[in-house]
């Protein structure tokens, strides 16, 4: 008799720890029902400020000569840069290299068995006065350079138009959180949680291998179009 009354009482304590665990009364005993949207933002800015590689190559059978020449174009290069108004701040050394290479008798493409030193030095410019950007270019050509790749378009202070592609993102996403709720019949709660991705699209002007001092008859053409700014805004809202 004893034993049953004990299994019966560990039966009935099982229970309570069971009903103890449940969802308390009056809850929905699921999870909340949410909708999730990406809003959209876009601003289209002029560039003011553009970036470019410029360098000098250099090539000769003397190590020596190839680096002696190749560095005083590059400091012709420098000079050139600052006489036109770009401050130092604004030019940076990114590369500086020397390797030997073979060379090939261009008839039949085979290597003769001697080498030449190639000499490679290439400063990052910031131009902030996009007018002078086609003039500045002639006059590095002029000055020695014979290498001008990736020009890059920006505009130097994104922060106003940031905040106004933001604004919009935010009310796409409303609007289309709403939309979304009246076509399905539900309610929007409140907003529960927020992020953001924000990415510009900079137009580039590619550029290659100049002919070093030579005579330019008139500046390069310059158009630098301009910069789109995108933000996107993901907003999760409670639905009733």
């Amino acid at each position: 008799m004893r034993n049953k009354i004990f299994i019966v009482s560990m039966v009935l304590l099982a229970a309570l720890a069971l009903s103890a665990c449940g969802p308390a009364a009056g809850g929905t005993g699921g999870t909340q029902r949410s909708l999730n949207v990406t809003g959209n933002g876009q601003i289209s800015l002029t560039p003011d400020i553009a970036y470019i590689y410029v360098g000098v190559h250099t090539e000769d059978p003397s190590a020596s000569d190839a680096m002696a020449e190749n560095n005083s174009r590059t400091q012709d290069v420098i000079e050139a840069l600052k006489e036109a108004g770009v401050e130092e701040k604004d030019i940076r050394t990114t590369n500086f290299s020397i390797w030997p290479m073979d060379k090939y008798d261009p008839a039949t493409n085979m290597p003769t068995g001697q080498k030449v030193y190639s000499v490679d030095n290439t400063v990052y410019v910031t131009v902030r006065d996009l007018a002078k950007l086609g003039d500045l270019l002639d006059t590095l050509v002029r000055a020695g350079a014979n290498t001008i790749n990736s020009i890059a378009f920006d505009v130097a202070d994104k922060s106003a138009a940031i905040k106004e592609a933001r604004a919009l993102a935010v009310k796409d996403g409303k609007e289309q959180a709403q939309e979304l709720a009246t076509e399905a019949g539900l309610t929007l709660g409140d907003i529960t949680n927020i992020s953001f991705y924000e990415g510009s699209t900079t137009p580039y002007m590619n550029g290659g291998k100049g002919g070093g001092g030579g005579e330019a008859a008139y500046a390069v053409p310059i158009q630098p179009g301009q910069v789109t700014l995108t933000v996107s805004v993901n907003l999760v809202y409670e639905i009733k």
